[in-house]
This record gives structure tokens, sequence and C-alpha cells, in this order.
């Protein structure tokens, strides 16, 4: 059993990197996005930000340097992966659920991460175990970590079946993956209150992992959650719960992206490569009855082709 739940975890592990990586080149190689030109964005000076204004102020804009306020980004990125702010300012009701979840699957990354590199310390040091204050803080955060994800989890999934809005747009595959959190973290959080005494637990087992310790005798309820959440991990970035990828591009990519096109050479020659996709829309002031190229969509005039 401890040779399978080891081998389930490696597997795991370097199919979500492997799959998160794949996620992001995919993500990066798509077609120039048509970009929403809205304001203020955030790499603004902080004076516009305030009052929604652009570079395009700026008297001969285009001759010179464009100034980019990083800071002004990564402090927008904290905000919104931290705190969902959008979604807490847009709709509250599915934030009170998702925020608790969110929460709780980041204190758990938190959590698993001291472990490992506790374990990793004690193998280099030659000594097993951990200063009693870090384990305590670690188990501390891990327990805060299962009980808001799990919560969380369940308050989305009955959410999501109750609310009338919400009903709507649920597909069964949004309400499995709710259902797999809920099952893998609670299973895991289950397991370490029914361990018996003297059982490994967290620390021993990560220690067992990284020393390949197959003797090691892991109680049966928590080696099946851990085995669930290492199969969630690799299952996620496989499914539209990559967004945690996404939602980079998504920001930077389209709703920033402001670049000035001239003299921009990448820029021109994604666009020229975009003109050459064939266009398959059925719209009259699109189609020309063929599949035509987006150039000469874009070269063509509707209302003249009415006239004829």
């Amino acid at each position: 059993m401890t040779l399978v739940l080891y081998s389930v975890i490696a597997v795991s592990a370097l199919v979500f990197t492997v799959a998160s990586v794949r996620r992001a080149v995919w993500y990066a190689r798509h077609p120039l996005h048509l970009r929403w030109e809205l304001y203020p964005v955030p790499h603004e000076a902080p004076d516009r930000v305030a009052h929604g204004g652009s570079y395009f102020e700026t008297s001969e804009w285009w001759r010179g340097d464009r100034p980019v306020n990083r800071v002004g980004e990564w402090m927008f990125m904290a905000r919104e992966i931290a705190l969902l702010h959008a979604l807490r300012e847009y709709n509250r009701p599915l934030w009170y659920r998702s925020f608790p979840f969110h929460l709780g699957l980041y204190l758990l990354i938190v959590a698993t991460g001291g472990v490992l590199a506790d374990a990793v310390a004690g193998m280099i040091a030659g000594r097993p175990g951990a200063a009693t204050l870090l384990r305590g803080g670690c188990a501390a955060i891990g327990t805060a970590g299962l009980v808001l994800a799990v919560a969380g989890a369940a308050g989305l999934l009955i959410y999501r079946r109750t609310d009338p809005a919400l009903r709507v747009s649920t597909t069964p595959g949004d309400l499995f993956n709710l259902g797999f959190f809920v099952v893998a973290l609670g299973l895991v959080g289950a397991g370490l209150l029914a361990r018996p005494a003297g059982a490994p637990g967290v620390w021993a087992i990560a220690e067992g992992l990284l020393r390949w310790d197959v003797t090691l005798q892991v109680p049966g309820l928590l080696a099946a959650g851990l085995v669930l959440s290492a199969l969630l991990a690799a299952y996620i970035p496989l499914t539209h719960m990559s967004h945690f990828i996404g939602k980079y591009f998504t920001y930077h990519a389209v709703r920033w992206d402001d670049r000035p096109l001239g003299g921009n050479r990448k820029i021109a020659a994604a666009l020229a490569e975009s003109l050459t996709y064939r266009s398959r829309w059925a719209a009259g002031h699109v189609s020309s009855g063929q599949p035509a190229s987006w150039a000469d969509v874009v070269a063509a005039n509707p209302a003249r082709e009415e006239q004829r």
C-alpha cells in the first residue's frame, strides 16, 4: 500500500508540473487577442489610474518610451489572487463560498511546502524531524486549510445546486470537480483524526516519501485521502480549473495589452499571421459564401457588397 501511495504522489506531481507548463505554453502561443482598450489599467501611473486615464493623454505619446508601472500590476494581481477582489465586488454571495475555498487551498500549499522543505533540510542535515515551533505552525496552517477548503467546496457545491442564476450554467463537470475536492480533502482530514497512536503522520510520510521508505505503515484511510488528493492535483491542470494559469494571460494579453502598434515588429508580425486565418462566420456582413481569409473580410465593404 505504501509503495502505491508513493508512486501515485510522484507520478501525480510529474503530471501536474508537465500539464501546467504545457497549458501555459498553449496559452502563450494563441493568436493575438482583440484588445479591450478599457481604462484604467494598473500599469499606468497611479494618478492616471485614479481617474481612469491612459498614456493617450500625453501629447505626442507615440514619441519616446512609454513608462510601465509594474508595481501597480503586481499589487493588482496580488489583491485579485489573494482576496478575489473582483468577485467580492461584483458577486458577494458567491465570494462568501469561493474565498474560503481558495484561501484553504493557499494555506494547504503553504503547509505542504513547509513540511517538504523541512523534510529535505532534515535529509541534508542528517537528522529527522523539525523544530516544534515549525511543526506547530505548519499543523495549524494545514488544519485551517483543510477546514476552509472542504467547507468552501461544499458551500460552492450547494450554492450551484440551489441558486437559480448559477444553476443554469452549472455542468455535471462543475459538480464533479467540487465533489472531488470535498471527498479527497475530507478523507485526508478524517484519516488524520482517526490515525492510531504511534502511526505515521504528515512529517513521517513526507520523510518516508523522500527516502522512498516502503516499510512505513500508513493508515489506510489517510493513505486513501492522500492518493485521491494527489490524483486531484494531477487532474486540475487538465481541466478548466487551470484558470490559475489562464488568468495571467487574460489580464496581461487581453485586458491590459495596450502597446502601440507603430514600430512594434512583434505585434505587426502577429497581426499579419492572424489575417491569414480562414473565416467561417455565417453572418451576412462577413460571409462571402466561401471561407475567406480575415484579410479578405476586413478589406471588403459590406455596404458596397449589399448594393450589388
